[in-house]
C-alpha cells in the first residue's frame, strides 16, 4: 500500500521538475528553444538537488489536512536551499554558460507556489473554507447550534465544526457577553449577544432558515442563574441544552471536544476550582502509595489521579471483592510501569496492615475506608465505630509505627456539630489523629484530615437514587422542603484532596484539619426539581415530587466548621485550614479503648454513652426534642 507521505515526496520532485521549465519559458519566451542544450541536465541536476533537500527538511513529512504558516517557511527554506546547491552543480556542467541568472530567482517563487498552493487548496477543502459547487449535493445534514461564550474550548470547537469532514454540528451563531464583540464575526460566524439575545438571535436565524436545534455552553463556567434561565429558554423556543467538556475533563485527551448532555453538576452554580500540578507531582512522583477503600467512589478516584503522577507503586486495600476487581481491571490501560498491587482487606484488621506495611513500605497513605450511609450507620453502630475509629486509629498507629511520610484521612461535614452517629464516628477520627500527630508518640509523620460535603454520583448522593426514580417514572422523594447540602464533583473533591496533601503544617504541627471551599449549599428540592427539567418533564406536572420527613440522623443544614474553629487561609485557593483547641492525647486514647470494649460486649447504649463523653456536640433530632419539652 503506498503512504501518502510517498505521493506527497512524488508531488513535490515533479513540481521541482515541472519549475524549472516554466520558468526558463517564462524568462526566454519565444526563445524557449536556446535552452534545448542545456535544460536536460539542469532538470536532472535541479531535480536531484530539490529531491535530497527536501528530504532532509522533512518536507514529505507535513500532513496537508493541517498545512499551516510553518509549512510554508519549511517550503521556502528547502527551496532556496535546493537553488544553492544547483547553482555549483550546474557551474560544474557548463559553467552556466548561455543559463539566464534571473532564472534561478524566476524559479525560486514558482516552485514556492507550486509547492505551497496544493496545500492549502487541499486544507481549505478539508475545513469547507471553500465549496466545489459539483461536489456537493447542495444539502446540509448538519444540526445548527448556537455557541454560548467564547472561551478556549468555545474557539477549538468552532474551528473543529470548521474543520471535519463530517462534523455533526454546524454553528449558525454566536452568544457571548463581551458588548464589545456584538454584531461582529469571529470565524464568519456572527455574535448574536448575551443570553438575553438568544430569543432574537433565534427569530432571526429562522427567517434565515437556520433555526438552531441545539443550543451548546461553551464556557468553564455559568451560574446558576444563567443555566436555570436557558433551561426555560429551551422549554418555551424548542432547543436543547448541551455543553463542551470543561479543560480539567480533557487531561488525557486534549483533542476529544465531545459534546454532552448538561449535567446535573452544571447546576452547582459555582466555579470548579483547578489546582496547580507541580507540587501534587512531587509528593507523589516515585513513591509508594497506600489508598484504603481504594474500590469506592472516592478512593477509585484518588487511585486514577494519583496514577497520573506516576508513582512507582501504588496499594490498593479494599474489604469489597467486586469493587477492587473493577478498579484493578480499571488502572490495566493506566501506566505499566506503575507497579499495582490489589489486596482484600479490613482497616479494622491491625496485624494484617502491619504486615502490609511491612512488605510494601508505602510512603504516604490516603485512607478512604469507611461506612458512610447515614441511615445504616444509625442501625450499625457497632460494626461503624468499628471501622471508622477503630480501622482509623489502626492505620495512624502504624503510620507512626513506621515512619510513613504522610497520612491523609477523608472526613465529612457531617462530622461538625453531629446528628448522626456516622458523623460522630468520622468526628472521633479526626480527633484521634489530631491528637495523636502533635503527640510525643509521633516525630514523623505528618497526618492531614481533609473534610468536604457530599460529592455528586458517589454511591450514596441521593443524584442516582433521583435518577432511579426518574427511570421509573417518579416520584423523586425529598426528605424535607428546606434540607439544603453542600456539592461538589468528584474529580475535583479529589484534586484538591491531592493538593492539601502538598500543604505544610505550620509552627512545626504535624497534624491539620482542612476544608474544601463547598460554595454555597444547594437546597435539595431545587435540584430535584432541576433534574426533572433535565430529564425533559415538568416538576409536579409530568413527575411528582413527594416530602418523605426527615430520617433518624439527618439534619436540614451542613456545617464545615465548629464555633471555636478559627478559619485560616492556605496557599491554594478553595482549601482553609481549621484550627482549633489541644486535644488530650491520653484521655481520648483512654475513652476509644473503653468504647472498644463495649463493642465487644455488644453493648450499644454503653458504647453510645461514651460517645457523648468524647463529641458532647452529638445530639440527635429526639434528644433535642426532649430538652426543648423539658425547658
Amino acid at each position: 500500500m503506498i503512504k501518502r507521505s510517498h505521493i506527497a515526496a512524488l508531488h513535490d520532485i515533479f513540481m521541482a521538475s515541472a519549475s524549472l521549465i516554466i520558468s526558463l519559458y517564462l524568462r526566454l519566451g519565444e526563445n524557449f528553444s536556446a535552452s534545448y542544450n542545456y535544460l536536460t541536465p539542469a532538470i536532472l541536476l535541479f531535480t536531484a538537488s530539490c529531491a535530497c533537500v527536501f528530504f532532509f527538511m522533512g518536507l514529505y513529512k507535513g500532513v496537508w489536512r493541517y498545512a499551516s504558516l510553518n509549512d510554508l517557511v519549511n517550503i521556502a527554506k528547502s527551496v532556496v536551499l535546493a537553488t544553492l546547491i544547483f547553482i555549483p552543480l550546474m557551474f560544474m556542467f557548463n559553467r552556466l554558460e548561455d543559463f539566464p541568472r534571473s532564472v534561478l530567482i524566476i524559479n525560486i517563487l514558482v516552485l514556492m507556489t507550486m509547492l505551497g498552493t496544493p496545500r492549502i487548496l487541499y486544507r481549505m477543502l478539508k475545513d469547507k473554507d471553500i465549496s466545489l459547487g459539483f461536489l456537493q449535493s447542495g444539502i446540509d445534514e448538519r444540526t445548527p447550534v448556537l455557541l454560548v461564550g467564547m472561551s478556549e474550548n468555545g474557539v477549538s470547537f468552532l474551528r473543529e465544526c470548521a474543520r471535519r469532514e463530517r462534523s455533526e454540528y454546524k454553528i449558525v451563531g454566536i452568544i457571548d457577553n463581551d458588548k464589545n464583540r456584538m454584531g461582529r464575526k469571529i470565524h464568519g460566524i456572527t455574535v448574536y449577544g448575551d443570553v438575553d439575545s438568544i430569543p432574537l438571535a433565534i427569530k432571526r436565524l429562522k427567517r434565515a432558515n437556520q433555526q438552531p436545534k441545539r443550543v451548546i455552553l461553551a464556557q468553564d463556567y455559568l451560574d446558576k442563574e444563567t443555566v436555570t434561565k436557558l433551561l426555560k429558554m429551551s422549554d418555551m423556543l424548542g432547543f436543547k441544552l448541551a455543553k463542551l467538556p470543561r479543560i480539567s475533563d480533557l487531561k488525557d485527551n486534549i483533542d476529544k471536544l465531545e459534546v454532552r448532555p448538561i449535567a446535573i453538576e452544571d447546576l452547582l452554580g459555582r466555579a470548579e476550582i483547578t489546582p496547580s500540578l507541580g507540587r501534587r507531582e512531587t509528593l507523589i512522583n516515585d513513591k509508594n502509595i497506600l489508598v484504603t477503600g481504594a474500590g469506592g467512589t472516592i478512593g477509585s478516584e484518588l487511585v486514577r489521579q494519583i496514577c497520573r503522577y506516576r508513582p512507582s507503586r501504588i496499594i490498593l486495600l479494599e474489604i469489597s471483592e467486586y469493587n477492587l476487581y473493577m478498579i484493578d481491571k480499571e488502572l490495566e490501560s493506566f501506566d505499566k510501569d506503575i507497579e499495582i498491587i490489589s489486596l482484600i482487606g479490613d482497616v479494622r484488621n491491625y496485624k494484617l496492615l502491619d504486615k502490609i506495611f511491612e512488605e510494601h513500605k508505602p510512603d504516604i497513605v490516603f485512607h478512604a475506608a469507611a461506612l458512610k450511609h447515614v441511615p445504616i450507620v444509625e442501625q450499625n453502630l457497632i460494626e461503624a465505630f468499628m471501622t471508622n475509629v477503630i480501622g482509623s486509629k489502626n492505620l495512624a498507629d502504624i503510620c507512626t509505627r513506621h515512619k510513613v511520610s504522610r497520612m491523609v484521612m477523608i472526613s465529612t461535614d457531617k462530622a461538625v456539630n453531629p446528628t448522626s452517629l456516622m458523623g460522630v464516628t468520622k468526628r472521633i477520627a479526626e480527633c484521634y489523629i489530631q491528637s495523636l500527630g502533635n503527640s510525643k508518640e509521633n516525630s514523623d509523620t505528618i497526618f492531614s484530615t481533609v473534610r468536604f460535603g457530599n460529592v455528586l454520583g458517589s454511591s450514596g448522593s441521593v443524584i442516582p437514587l433521583f435518577q432511579s426514580q426518574l427511570e421509573k417514572g417518579g416520584p423523586i422523594t425529598v426528605t424535607h422542603p428546606d434540607m439544603e447540602r453542600f456539592f461538589m464533583t468528584v474529580p475535583e473533591a479529589v484534586e484538591l484532596v491531592l493538593q492539601a496533601s502538598t500543604i505544610e503544617n505550620e509552627n512545626n504541627d504535624k497534624s491539620g484539619i482542612f476544608v474544601l471551599d463547598m460554595g454555597n449549599p444547594i437546597k435539595i428540592v431545587d435540584l430535584a426539581a432541576q433534574m426533572i427539567k433535565l430529564a425533559g418533564f415538568t416538576p409536579d406536572e409530568d413527575i411528582k415530587i413527594t416530602f418523605t420527613g426527615i430520617r433518624e440522623g439527618e439534619k436540614l443544614y451542613e456545617e464545615l466548621f465548629y464555633d471555636d474553629e478559627k478559619r485560616a487561609e492556605t496557599l491554594y485557593k478553595g482549601i482553609m485550614k481549621a484550627i482549633a483547641g489541644d486535644i488530650d492525647f491520653q484521655d481520648i486514647i483512654n475513652k476509644i479503648d473503653a468504647a472498644a470494649k463495649e463493642c465487644e460486649n455488644r453493648n450499644r447504649k454503653g458504647l453510645t454513652d461514651i460517645l457523648l463523653q468524647i463529641v458532647p456536640q452529638y445530639l440527635t433530632e429526639h434528644n433535642k426534642q426532649i430538652e426543648k419539652d423539658a425547658a
